[in-house]
């Protein structure tokens, strides 16, 4: 089952847990958000082609992050002018994951929740143990150190001859 969808005046083609940028929306992170302006809904071989939207059909997705896009460079030049311009942006980008394609009726799913990370108390619990392994393990003595020897000086080597050209 896929829908095309049309968010912020661009249309995408969605199915179920996919994750799309899209221009940046007005929603906070974590809230559902419904998208009415369905334009194709396919559902195996039905397919129901809106005029321009099909009626009572809706997408409903979570709002994941916010977020900036890739910087785009703009360069202008004028050739034999000594013209260049090059301006740039990151443009402001809302990540989707798509929930559930809605029919008349339907209600929206609950927002995914995401999993609390382990705590980090358990990490820092196992560190002390592997060092304490490695301060019970018996050191070994180390021999006494010799004098280092003085080395010679280097010689120089002796400056090549020239041979004469004729």
């Amino acid at each position: 089952m896929y829908a095309i969808v049309e968010i912020a005046g661009q249309q995408f083609k969605v199915t179920k847990d996919q994750k799309l940028k899209v221009h940046r929306l007005e929603a906070e992170e974590g809230k559902v958000v419904e998208l009415d302006r369905v334009l194709l809904v396919s559902n195996g071989g039905t397919v129901s082609v809106g005029t321009p939207t099909v009626d009572g059909a809706r997408v409903a997705a979570q709002v994941m992050a916010h977020s900036k896009g890739d910087k785009v460079l703009v360069f202008h030049k004028k050739r034999r002018k000594g013209y260049k311009k090059l301006n740039g942006h990151r443009q402001y980008l809302t990540e989707l994951q798509v929930l559930a394609i809605l029919g008349k009726g339907e209600k929206a799913p609950a927002p995914i929740t995401k999993r609390a990370p382990k705590p980090k108390a358990e990490a820092a619990e196992a560190a002390p143990k592997k060092a304490a392994v490695k301060k019970a393990a018996p050191k070994k003595e180390a021999a006494p150190k010799k004098a280092a020897a003085k080395k010679a000086p280097a010689k120089k080597a002796a400056p090549k001859k020239g041979g004469t050209k004729k």
